[in-house]
């Protein structure tokens, strides 16, 4: 069970779209016959650009 709580609406939606358009960037087609290595290339990719955004938002807001 997933209990975690998005805060802002339609994240869920955004983040869905993040993943496709990743694994498509990287030649890999999501479905059952997916590998959790694979899936862990896409999941280490999402993480590292979602850090670069946070960086870049709350680099400027410090300045």
């Amino acid at each position: 069970m997933n209990n975690n709580k998005l805060v802002v609406p339609g994240a869920r939606e955004a983040l869905e779209r993040m993943k496709y358009e990743i694994a498509s960037e990287l030649g890999i087609t999501l479905g059952a016959d997916t590998t959790s290595r694979l899936n862990g290339t896409i999941g280490g990719e999402m993480t590292r650009r979602l850090v670069r955004l946070g960086e870049q938002y709350y680099g400027s807001q410090s300045r």
